[in-house]
């Protein structure tokens, strides 16, 4: 089943905010790589021995996982009247809600002072449940332009 109706795709190609998620995804996957990377290094120490690039590119990763909520929301609200859990969007929201959460736990487990390896996991949770994320949005783009071909097919027969 298609995920927009023939008014909802017009509306989605038409927003400035589909355009703002495509600039932000792929600069979001960069960060995401860095600080993956970055944390992969320190922990095996590897040019990386300050901790605070591993706080630095979580609060990074955190501001851009937020931005794209936020402008996200916007673009819900344009093309299917709510702001967020719309439910065409529902499992991108719930997924991007649980990487938030477990982003803003790196926060708390850092200012009660919780030792530097925990720390380290919770940073690694925190990407992989962006990047389960990310999967599950990707798998179902990939679906919905597979059935947007599909549909085009059979109304060229």
């Amino acid at each position: 089943m298609p995920r927009y109706t023939p008014d909802q795709l017009a509306r989605r190609n038409a927003s400035v905010w589909t355009k703002v998620q495509a600039i932000l995804a792929p600069i979001q996957f960069v960060i995401f790589l860095a600080g993956l990377t970055v944390t992969y290094l320190y922990k095996a120490h590897i040019w990386i021995d300050d901790f605070t690039w591993i706080t630095f590119f979580v609060s990074l990763k955190t501001f851009m996982l937020f931005l794209i909520f936020i402008t996200g929301g916007f673009f819900e609200k344009e093309v299917f009247g709510a702001f967020a859990f719309a439910p065409e969007f529902f499992w991108e929201d719930f997924g991007s809600a649980i990487a938030m959460v477990v982003h803003v736990s790196y926060f708390i487990l850092f200012f009660v002072g919780l030792d530097q390896n925990t720390l380290i996991w919770t940073a690694l949770l925190a990407y992989l449940s962006y990047l389960v994320n990310a999967a599950q949005f990707v798998i179902r783009l990939l679906l919905e332009k597979h059935n947007e071909k599909m549909l085009k097919r059979q109304q060229a027969a």
